[in-house]
C-alpha cells in the first residue's frame, strides 16, 4: 500500500516536472524570439503543456522500480561507507560541509548580483552550480585532510601542555590510548577464534584495540555447533558461546547485522562472507584458521592469526641445547619417538623409540619453523 502511494506521488511529481519543462522551453522561446512555442495560441500551448506533463508522468511511473532498486543500492552503499568511517572523518566531513557552504555563499552572492540584472534564470543556475562545487570540495577535502589537521592540533595541544607535572602527563595516557582505539581498524572475529578461547585473554592483555565486531552469521554458526548432535562439536560450540558472553561483559562487542547488506546475504559460505565484510569495513579478520589466512592474503584482506602470535611467543630453543623430555609415543619414521614441551611444541627424537614412557636427556639438532607451527628435532644424549 505504501509503495503504491509513493509511486503515485512520484507520478504526480513527474507530471509537474513535465509542465515545468514545457514552461521553461516556452520561456526560452520567448527570449530568443523563436515562434516554435510562442507562436502557438493559448489553447494549443495548454494542450502541449498537458501532453508534456503526461509524458513525464508515464516515464517516472514506468521507471519507478528502477529508481527503487538504485536508491536502495545507494542507501546501502552510503550506510556501509558511514560505518567504515572513523569519528575523525565524520567530524572533518561535517566541518568541510559547513566551510564549503560559507565559501559558496560569499562567492555566489556578488556573482549572482552581477548576472541577475541581465538574466534571473542564469543567476539562479550559477548560484546552484557554485554551491554544488564548493559543498563537494568542502566534504572531500575535509574527509581527506581533516583527520591530519585534527591530529596536528592534538599534537600542538600536547606540546603546549608538555610543561605540566609528570603526574599530569601520566593522567593523560588513558586519553591518548582512547584516541588510538577510535582510529584503529575494526577487528572481525570468526567462529574458530571464538571457540579457541585465547582471544579473551589477548583482549584482556590489551593487544587488540578498536571496534570488536561479531557478524550475525558467526553467531548463527556458533548456535548450530552448540546444538549439534555430535558431543564434541556441541561442547566446542557451548564453549564458544561462553567465551563470547565473557567478551561481551568485559569489553563489549558490536553485532554486525547483514540483513540490510544484500551483497553479504547472497553469499552462502561463512569464510567468504568474513573476507567480504573485512573489505567492506576496511578491517582485519581475527582467526586461527590456516586456510582462511591464505585466502585472505590472496584477496588483500588483513588477518590477525592467533596461532601465528602464539608461535612467535614460544620459547626460543637453539641447536646444541640439552633438555629433559618425556617421550610420549612413536614418531612417523622408523625408530623415532615424540615428546612435547609445556607450550605444546612437538619434539621428534631420533632413535628414541626404546625410551617411550621415560624421561630422557636429549640434545637439540635442528629447529624447523613452518606456517603451521614449530617443530624441533633432537637426539638422545
Amino acid at each position: 500500500m505504501i509503495k503504491n502511494l509513493i509511486r503515485g506521488g512520484i507520478t504526480i511529481l513527474g507530471f509537474l516536472l513535465g509542465v515545468g519543462v514545457f514552461t521553461l522551453v516556452r520561456h526560452i522561446s520567448v527570449l530568443t524570439g523563436s515562434e516554435f512555442i510562442s507562436g502557438l495560441d493559448g489553447t494549443r500551448q495548454n494542450i502541449f503543456m498537458i501532453v508534456s506533463g503526461i509524458i513525464f508522468a508515464l516515464l517516472l511511473f514506468l521507471l519507478f522500480p528502477v529508481f527503487t532498486k538504485l536508491s536502495a543500492k545507494v542507501a546501502s552503499g552510503i550506510e556501509q561507507e558511514i560505518r567504515s568511517m572513523s569519528v575523525h572523518e565524520l567530524v572533518a566531513g561535517v566541518a568541510g560541509l559547513v566551510i564549503g557552504l560559507v565559501i559558496a555563499y560569499l562567492i555566489s552572492s556578488p556573482i549572482a548580483n552581477l548576472i541577475r540584472n541581465a538574466n534571473t534564470s542564469a543567476a539562479v543556475a550559477a548560484t546552484i552550480v557554485i554551491y554544488i562545487i564548493f559543498i563537494w570540495l568542502g566534504v572531500v577535502i575535509g574527509m581527506r585532510k581533516g583527520k591530519d589537521v585534527i591530529i596536528a592540533l592534538a599534537k600542538r595541544r600536547e606540546d603546549f601542555e608538555s610543561g605540566r607535572s609528570g603526574q599530569d602527563r601520566i593522567e593523560r595516557v588513558p586519553k591518548q590510548s582512547g584516541r588510538a582505539s577510535q582510529t584503529a581498524v575494526p577487528k572481525i572475529l570468526d567462529t574458530s577464534v571464538i571457540i579457541d578461547g585465547r582471544i579473551a585473554d589477548i583482549m584482556k592483555a590489551g593487544f587488540l584495540e578498536g571496534r570488536i565486531i561479531i557478524p550475525d552469521f558467526v553467531l548463527v554458526e556458533l548456535r548450530h555447533i552448540a546444538d549439534s548432535s555430535d558431543n564434541l562439536r556441541r561442547v566446542r560450540g557451548r564453549r564458544g558461546l561462553d567465551i563470547l558472553n565473557r567478551i561481551q561483559e568485559e569489553f563489549g562487542i558490536e553485532i554486525y547485522a547483514t540483513a540490510n547488506d544484500k551483497t553479504l546475504a547472497e553469499i552462502p559460505e561463512v569464510d567468504v562472507k568474513l573476507l567480504k565484510l573485512g573489505k567492506t569495513l576496511k578491517g582485519k579478520v581475527v582467526t586461527n584458521d590456516f586456510n582462511l589466512n591464505k585466502v585472505a592474503a590472496i584477496q588483500g584482506v588483513g588477518v590477525l592469526n592467533i596461532n601465528e602470535l602464539a608461535n612467535q611467543l614460544k620459547p626460543v630453543v637453539l641447536p646444541g641445547e640439552e633438555m629433559q623430555l618425556f617421550l610420549v609415543k612413536e614418531g612417523k619414521e622408523h625408530g623415532q619417538a615424540v615428546g612435547y614441551l609445556d607450550d605444546g611444541t612437538m619434539i621428534v627424537v631420533e632413535d628414541g623409540k626404546s625410551k617411550i614412557g621415560q624421561t630422557v636427556t636429549v640434545n637439540v639438532t635442528s629447529v624447523l619453523q613452518t606456517a603451521a607451527g614449530r617443530m624441533i628435532f633432537a637426539r638422545l644424549n
